[in-house]
């Protein structure tokens, strides 16, 4: 579990927020796009396109691929910019080093795409507070 700044992402092809150590840039996550985990397999994104790209500090050599997270917005310096009591599934599906648009600042730890950065947050608010745990998952 970890609370990180999430600021929101400026314009570019297909911006995405980043969750990062104290503050985070826009990159670049998009459904069609080849990954660092799993290619061009487009059975790699969920249907809900909550997605994310994993920055180093949970990358772990490429064992962050297919990991789930659940995300929740905690607070933001904009005031009612968290969507209250909403939290989602994210899967990693890349890694944040080498997205089309790389994060500009050292230590991001998971770059949202935009459905899954609309799900808990206003889009317009300038930075986030958000928590994150791996979702553990077992078949039996």
């Amino acid at each position: 579990m970890g609370a990180k700044t999430l600021p929101l992402p400026t314009a570019s092809a297909f911006p995405k927020a980043a969750v990062q150590n104290p503050i985070t840039e826009p990159s670049s996550l998009h459904p069609n796009s080849t990954s660092a985990c799993f290619g061009s397999d487009s059975t790699q994104f969920p249907s809900s396109n909550f997605f994310a790209a994993a920055g180093e500090g949970i990358w772990d050599d490429g064992a962050a691929c297919g990991r789930q997270y659940l995300v929740s917005c905690i607070s933001s310096i904009s005031p009612r910019a968290c969507k209250s009591g909403e939290t989602i599934q994210i899967k990693i599906v890349d890694r944040a080093q080498t997205v089309a648009s790389k994060p500009t600042r050292q230590g991001t730890t998971i770059v949202l795409s935009n459905a899954a950065l609309a799900a808990i947050a206003d889009s317009n608010a300038p930075s986030l507070n958000i928590d994150f745990r791996q979702y553990q998952y077992y078949k039996d």
